[in-house]
């Protein structure tokens, strides 16, 4: 295997808007960025072949440190001073210095970052099927990229709880299990309806909506493993995990992945009346939060996951014997 660099093999090495952040101070306080160089999300993220997120974490930290000034609510000016007229200018011609070891760090990341929300997904959605091995090279193979990269998609997995190494350093994933798939109902009652009073603040009513529109659609017609998928989404992840708290974030990230994704993978054992239950549960919630009611809505929303749960666990007990969808090559099914 290909030596690592510490930065992208070290699971605590500085998430992308630091390093993308420290390259961007450094040319400010040393003057390589003229004063009242415009700095927008996109131009950033460009810059440093990173996507708009990150980009916009690393301008926010400069703002709160004084060291650009908000243009016109469309970007950051570079410098305290204010300037004459807006400086605009492509920032490798404005002087940018990418250095050799970030540049390298920042291209392994983005290829990781662009593969693993895609495994993630099928390994997540095999888990109900039983126990899988991924192999690391055949994973490489099929995405074009470094055992390197395979690895540390892996050991992303690892951390989310998607997938553990054995003592010989083979990849497992699965299976989820009734007494696995219950813990997991249970952390999500607990916990999504602190984390939707969290999120209520920052939806709006457009958005909410259009998540409304897109139920009442599906209850007056057939709903697809990857339409109630996208509802599942709307619900559990683009409201609630709208949530100001990080770490409640990812434990309730950890506790849907394995159920949210299964849906994309079982047409032939959906269950109608529990289909139409969820669109009225959900309907119900959505309603809730557009009228403005967060405690009604977040008692809606623990009564969901609730009463979800059985329903859910008999789908597994069917899944369990059935034939697993096809499999890319770097996921091998387990002998039972």
């Amino acid at each position: 295997m290909a030596k690592r660099s510490a930065q992208s093999a070290d699971p605590g090495a500085p998430p992308l808007y630091q390093l993308i952040y420290g390259v961007l101070r450094e040319h400010i306080e040393d003057g390589s960025f003229p004063n009242g160089l415009v700095l927008s999300e996109t131009q950033v993220a460009r810059a440093f072949k990173a996507s708009r997120i990150p980009a916009g974490a690393a301008l926010k930290r400069l703002l709160g440190e004084g060291l650009v000034r908000e243009h016109r609510g469309r970007g950051y000016l570079a410098g305290g001073a204010i300037a004459s007229e807006p400086v605009r200018l492509d920032l490798a011609t404005a002087g940018l210095r990418v250095p050799d070891a970030l540049a390298n760090d920042l291209k392994m990341r983005n290829r990781r970052e662009r593969i693993y929300p895609d495994v993630e997904h099928t390994v997540a959605a095999c888990l109900s099927y039983g126990r899988f091995q991924i192999n690391e090279s055949a994973l490489a193979e099929f995405y074009g990229v470094s055992r390197t990269v395979a690895h540390e998609v892996l050991t992303r997995l690892e951390r989310t709880g998607l997938a553990m190494q054995d003592i010989n350093q083979r990849w497992y994933a699965g299976p989820l299990t009734k007494d696995l798939l219950r813990e997991h109902y249970e952390m999500r009652w607990l916990l999504e309806p602190i984390a939707l009073g969290q999120a209520h603040p920052k939806l709006t009513a457009a958005e909410l909506k259009s998540k409304l529109a897109r139920i009442e659609r599906a209850q007056r017609g057939r709903c697809g493993p990857s339409h109630l998928e996208r509802l599942e989404h709307d619900l559990h992840v683009g409201i609630v995990l709208k949530c100001d708290n990080a770490q409640l974030r990812e434990t309730i990230r950890r506790s849907q992945l394995p159920i949210i994704v299964t849906h994309s993978t079982f047409d032939n054992f959906q269950e109608p009346n529990e289909i139409m239950i969820m669109l009225r549960e959900h309907r119900a919630i959505i309603g809730h939060l557009i009228a403005g009611r967060r405690r009604a809505a977040a008692r809606a929303l623990k009564e969901h996951l609730r009463r979800s749960m059985e329903p859910n666990v008999a789908l597994l007990e069917r899944l369990r014997f059935a034939t697993p969808p096809e499999l890319p090559p770097y996921l091998m099914l387990a002998p039972r």
